[in-house]
């Protein structure tokens, strides 16, 4: 692994964000328009968007991150790029963790955007601090782009890599414990929850947004998302081949 070749990778892939603003548009304007929906959906009922709002600051940058980082890898398959990458002495750690540093950053801008927002604006309360809940808005955003990573090789066209998002996402975020409590779950879906990643994700921001003391259990959840994210960064390798069949 090299730094200058993971770096020139992380500038390739900045540089084509920079030149597709409806892709910037969806990663900070989208999930702040999201966020300002659901506070008018509640607008009787504070108690709500307090419970609901801080865990979706940190799901929504999940969720756009692995739309957004499944279609453009896939772009760089479908297109060539990818290929011709391959036969170039550069590593597939290079070519991951250039898009991991390059979406991670975009991930930062994203966390501070929606953060201003939903604290700034909305309203929304930190019991422990903002600081906390950005920067697992951060680590949540960091988790979508290793899943989209991965995904992205089991889709041929952009419309198959969009339709993985209702496919991989939507379920995980219905048995997260969002909108029920997953105890009153029928049948085993509980136990199905407690293999999902988004479970986690929902479970360390939740804990982080109450006022309840923090216990050793948000440090367990952040564990169990890092794990996922690296995970997922080695199964994303295995799909990266030096030579197309």
């Amino acid at each position: 692994m090299s730094a200058r070749h993971t770096w020139a990778t992380t500038r390739r892939v900045l540089a084509q964000l920079r030149r597709d603003p409806r892709t910037v548009a969806l990663l900070l304007a989208v999930p702040c328009a999201l966020l300002t929906l659901l506070k008018y959906v509640y607008a009787d009922d504070r108690a709500v968007f307090q419970a609901i709002g801080p865990p979706l600051l940190g799901i929504f940058p999940l969720i756009s991150m692995f739309l957004v980082t499944s279609v453009a890898m896939l772009r760089e398959r479908t297109s060539g790029t990818l290929e011709r990458l391959m036969t170039m002495p550069i590593a597939k750690a290079d070519l991951l963790f250039g898009y991991g540093v390059a979406f991670g950053m975009v991930a930062v801008v994203q966390a501070l955007v929606v953060g201003g927002v939903g604290f700034g604006l909305l309203g929304l309360d930190a019991a422990h601090g903002v600081g906390i809940l950005l920067a697992l808005a951060v680590a949540n955003a960091l988790a979508g782009t290793t899943l989209g990573l991965f995904v992205s090789a089991f889709a041929r066209t952009e419309f198959q890599a969009v339709q993985f998002l209702p496919a991989f996402v939507f379920p995980q975020l219905l048995l997260s414990g969002l909108f029920a409590p997953r105890g009153a779950m029928a049948g085993g879906l509980e136990a199905v929850a407690h293999l999902l990643p988004l479970t986690y994700t929902f479970d360390a921001l939740s804990r982080a947004s109450r006022p309840a003391p923090l216990s050793g259990g948000l440090a367990v959840d952040v564990a169990l998302i890092g794990a996922v994210a690296i995970l997922s960064l080695l199964l994303g390798s295995v799909t990266l081949r030096r030579q197309t069949p």
